[in-house]
């Protein structure tokens, strides 16, 4: 934001309307998220109370919670559930579908209990099912499915034990639909059914000739890894016709894409997909379900500078229309009974209800680092010319854009020659420091002047200010831990202030985190600006939290961390809302995050062993009284203290505005070299 328009705000009241607007919050809230009167981020769900977020992290903060911390609106899982099937409910009812819908969970997108748990609670009424595609997760969906209605299908590749346990399941009267990805695993599960005496049941992923776009283009077309081709189709369809057994065929499967942007590739995928299965019709073969996959997207910024692998172009109900319809037409047209349908949606059931906290523990570069710097008499000649040019952009009026570029040259030019004087010893290092602060007072005085300018007529040294003029916010988190998406294939989440939204925010600032890696920060913000690579912010108090909120961290984050500098999982509290409670919500749950301990564990570093050298250390330091005993066994309590606290810092213990003075550091080196 430039400082015209931050002038410009100022002239009005800025309202909850100008911050829900300028964090683009329409675009990528859901509906869930927007501004109270409070200047707060607040989430709301159908009838239920508004919840203040920063009221929850205030009582996150009192129940003496660990930070940085993800917060769990299950009320959104529930509302999620919920819509999706109102909206194949509205769709089949226009479009006289009589075959019903099931909507099934991929676990993959979100394998925690709780929200695993959640979403079936949510989906009981729907005979909601899941999708497993791994051992473990398969050994886990057999288990939580407790009624023998709902859907589980299990796709990925699988060994003969994976094999197995889906015939055992469905020995136990278990809906259970293993998909064939090659015709190798139908002929392994074929033998299998055979030996054990067990009538085979399965469905087929069929690899279409129609191909999604984005990050996960290539889990669909040609190029994807799983599904097999029309020709093993042909041969599966073969056998079971040689054997009469055309009926073991009960489930036809696509996928095109985690996050499918256009909804004409959704219709010309469902499309194939659907003459596929009413030419099987033909033959003799009429598999129970149609399984159009996942790929039902989440708008992570709606289009608003994004690109497809952020933004789609359709709506939850237009999605629904697209699938019943593009079905309906063709078996009407092939004379064909309407199969149920089945979507696999994961990401647009998780998406919102994880919202990531994180605290500021300070800020740095120019706007931050350079206070006001008065130029005296017995500063070096530098200096003087630099704090003249200070004086000129700052109290000359109507400045042009030619005389705002000189200014910009003779501040680059002193700046360079107070570099290369200091270079020789013959500037101080606190003189250095001044000439720097003078430099970029002089920079933000030009870039808030250039901002009444169109930016058209600018000369590309003082368009490209503002990138040079952000700051850097160091948060209490880690991305590869927390949103390993954002640094693996550039994935933009929402970001924003939880507070202080009533105030126009006046800095500009990139979000770092705590890892000791030059990737470890958020460069990438909703913006319309696809090159901008900061976010609008509030200059922090001394003494007052301020805390971000990374929204949209449900799917996919939660379970894909990286352990980089063994920041572990972050501690996490589960909020319901409640119009019984004072504030509107309870927390129902709260989970500590990894321990240090936990982390060190991982890599084959244990407590036991650790304390044990770290005593030998100490005590052959008291024995060469290097250092008293009493102060050993201190140094040991506070060491041992370590591994059962969190790995991200605490905000609590960070240096303050208490300890030695600017003033005196200043004095202290503003010694000639």
């Amino acid at each position: 934001m430039t400082d015209a328009k931050v002038t410009a705000l100022h002239s009005r009241r800025w309202t909850s309307a100008d911050a829900q607007a300028h964090f683009h919050m329409h675009a990528w809230g859901g509906g869930y998220f927007s501004v109270n009167a409070a200047g707060h981020v607040q989430m709301k769900v159908d009838d239920l109370p508004a919840i203040d977020v920063r009221q929850v992290v205030d009582e996150i903060a009192r129940r003496g919670v660990d930070r940085p911390v993800l917060i769990r609106f299950q009320d959104i899982l529930a509302a999620r559930v919920r819509e999706l099937n109102a909206a194949f409910q509205q769709a089949r009812e226009e479009c006289s579908y009589a075959a019903p819908y099931r909507a099934v969970y991929p676990i993959k997108v979100n394998q925690m209990h709780e929200v695993v748990d959640e979403i079936l609670e949510a989906g009981a009424a729907y005979e909601l099912g899941l999708e497993c595609g791994s051992k473990a997760e398969l050994v886990a969906a057999v288990a939580l499915q407790e009624g023998d209605d709902a859907l589980l299908i299990c796709n990925g590749y699988k060994d003969d034990a994976m094999l197995g346990l889906v015939l055992d399941a469905q020995s136990l009267g278990k809906n259970v639909v293993p998909v064939v990805e090659k015709f190798e695993e139908f002929e392994r599960l074929y033998a299998l059914a055979r030996q054990r005496g067990i009538a085979l049941r399965f469905g087929v992923r069929l690899r279409l000739g129609v191909s999604s776009a984005g990050h996960w283009a290539d889990s669909s077309g040609d190029r994807s890894k799983f599904g097999v081709s029309f020709s093993q189709l042909v041969d599966i369809v073969s056998v079971l016709a040689r054997d009469d057994c055309r009926d073991a065929l009960v489930l036809l499967h696509c996928h095109l894409g985690s996050q499918i942007p256009n909804i004409m590739t959704l219709a010309e995928g469902v499309r194939e997909l659907a003459q596929v299965y009413v030419q099987l019709c033909n033959d003799g073969i009429a598999p129970e379900f149609l399984d159009v996959g996942g790929g039902l997207g989440v708008n992570y910024d709606a289009g608003v500078g994004g690109g497809a692998e952020t933004s789609i172009n359709y709506t939850l109900q237009e999605y629904a229309n697209t699938v019943v319809s593009t079905v309906g037409e063709i078996c009407a047209t092939a004379k064909q009974p309407a199969p149920t349908l089945i979507t696999e949606s994961g990401r647009a059931l998780t998406a919102h209800h994880s919202l990531l906290v994180v605290p500021a523990l300070g800020a740095s570069g120019p706007g931050a680092d350079h206070s006001d710097v008065i130029v005296t008499d017995d500063d070096d000649p530098l200096i003087k010319a630099l704090g003249d040019t200070l004086r000129w952009v700052t109290e000359e009026p109507a400045i042009g854009v030619r005389e705002l570029l000189e200014a910009f040259h003779d501040a680059t030019a002193r700046r360079r020659d107070a570099s290369g004087a200091f270079r020789m010893g013959y500037l101080s290092l606190g003189q250095k420091a001044r000439a720097d602060s003078l430099y970029f007072k002089i920079c933000e005085c030009i870039e808030r002047d250039t901002g009444k300018i169109d930016w058209r007529t600018l000369p590309l040294e003082l368009a490209t200010l503002p990138d040079m003029l952000v700051d850097q916010y160091l948060c209490d988190f880690s991305v590869f831990q927390s949103m390993l998406d954002h640094w693996a294939i550039g994935q933009c989440f929402p970001v924003m202030p939880l507070q202080r939204l009533d105030e126009v925010p006046d800095r500009r600032a990139m979000l770092v985190d705590l890892t000791c890696d030059s990737d470890g920060k958020i460069a990438r913000y909703v913006s319309y600006d696809e090159q901008r690579r900061y976010l609008d912010v509030h200059a922090l108090r001394d003494g007052e939290p301020y805390y971000f909120g990374i929204f949209l961290m449900g799917a996919y984050q939660d379970i894909m961390g990286d352990a980089h500098n063994l920041f572990g999982r972050v501690s996490e509290v589960h909020v319901y809302a409640d119009d019984e409670e004072d504030d509107g919500f309870y927390i129902e749950k709260i989970l500590p995050g990894s321990q240090v301990q936990d982390m060190l564990g991982q890599v084959q570093y244990f407590p036991n062993d650790l304390q044990r050298r770290m005593s030998d250390i100490v005590r052959r330091k008291v024995q060469a009284k290097r250092l008293r005993a009493s102060e050993g066994v201190e140094i040991l309590d506070r060491y041992r203290a370590f591994f059962s606290a969190s790995p991200y810092l605490d905000p609590e213990q960070l240096p303050g505005e208490s300890g030695v003075s600017g003033e005196a550091v200043s004095e202290a080196m503003d010694q000639p070299a």
